[in-house]
């Protein structure tokens, strides 16, 4: 059986802490917890499970703090754990057969990170797996009988167990600021990073958040050398800033060519937000109708699912509102009734999943 540490990093987590730790504490062979500042009561609430508690001051990093979390674990794997994640007791059961059975070979573990319809989260996912178990020293091995080389890419096991994420509060704030002064000291953002800052940006951003990365973001799809799944993502933001800042030939540039390789959704509720801006209902409809049924959503679930749904019956209600002047019944009654129809198929987009 393998032995694990526990590294956690924790800040002003006292509604939370003892939650997570109950939850797994007798997996853990050792319980680290690194604290950047706390000001509640968190480090009291930690000293209870255990007595590896160091004080990091916080330098805008993730990875300064994880690493110098790793570099006090002693145990064969490392567990990185968040405050609001929870393992209930079926998982409970398939970590501690991980722990028994779980191969030499393998350096890492995935697991399904499930956050719950309940929850505004950044994470835009209903389950997704994610690295939560490293092996500390990883041994290298010598492989191919020609042109010999190290292995270097390392054995990564998908597991089926499920950590739950439960959080009361978002620090999308926080993480905004930490990857703006990233990109103002020059840092250039892994592929994950500038995927996972986009998402943030849809689901918590508000408009002087994405207007905050206009030329960092332009920068970086006119000079730096991309992959697609990045540039349209940065596309897609680009395209609310020009929208927002009013730069139509700047926006149009970016939909049209998003429309001619591969469109989605995002695209399609920018265009219909310009349009319902103008007041043309109408032309506004076809892009939410495409962002709801025609196109998949690339950042934010929510682009192909409530957000054009509930856009469709703001558009009826307006076009109900303009035809009622003109004493159109027969229009009144189809319109109020798609914008109603549209209200409920929202309602019933956000319904929890069983």
């Amino acid at each position: 059986m393998i032995s694990i540490s526990l590294c956690m990093i924790i800040k002003n987590e006292g509604k939370v802490l003892s939650r997570c730790l109950d939850s797994i504490k007798d997996l853990m062979d050792e319980i680290i917890i690194i604290d950047t500042g706390s000001t509640d009561n968190t480090k009291a609430i930690a000293s209870n499970y255990t007595d590896k508690i160091y004080d990091f001051e916080w330098i805008d990093d993730f990875s300064a703090a994880r690493n110098y979390s790793f570099s006090k674990a002693t145990k064969d794997y490392i567990y990185v754990a968040d405050a609001d994640e929870v393992i209930d007791a079926i998982n409970h059961r398939r970590f501690q057969q991980l722990k028994e059975l779980i191969l030499p070979e393998i350096d890492i573990v995935q697991m399904k990170y499930v956050t719950s319809a309940d929850f505004n989260t950044v994470y835009n996912f209903q389950k997704e797996y994610r690295p939560k178990l490293f092996k500390r020293v990883r041994s290298f091995k010598w492989i191919s009988p020609i042109h010999e080389t190290v292995q270097i890419d390392p054995i990564v096991y998908d597991s089926d167990i499920e950590i739950l994420h439960l959080p009361q509060t978002t620090n999308t704030k926080r993480d905004f600021s930490t990857f703006i002064k990233a990109l103002n000291n020059g840092y250039k953002l892994e592929k994950y990073v500038l995927i996972m800052f986009c998402k943030e940006l849809f689901i918590s951003g508000e408009n002087e958040d994405f207007i905050a990365v206009k030329d960092f973001f332009t920068t970086i799809l006119l000079n730096e050398n991309r992959t697609e799944d990045e540039r349209k993502n940065i596309a897609c933001v680009l395209a609310r800033v020009y929208r927002l800042y009013g730069n139509y030939n700047e926006f149009f540039k970016l939909c049209l060519k998003d429309m001619a390789n591969n469109p989605c959704a995002e695209i399609c509720m920018e265009l219909g937000e310009y349009f319902y801006s103008l007041g043309d209902f109408e032309e506004a409809v076809i892009w939410y109708i495409n962002a709801a049924n025609e196109t998949p959503s690339i950042i934010d679930i929510h682009s192909s699912g409530d957000l054009p749904l509930r856009r469709l019956s703001d558009c009826f209600k307006e076009l109900a509102k303009l035809v009622s002047t003109h004493k159109d019944n027969e229009l009144y009654d189809i319109y109020t009734s798609n914008g109603k129809k549209y209200e409920k198929a929202a309602r019933e987009w956000e319904l929890p999943v069983e």
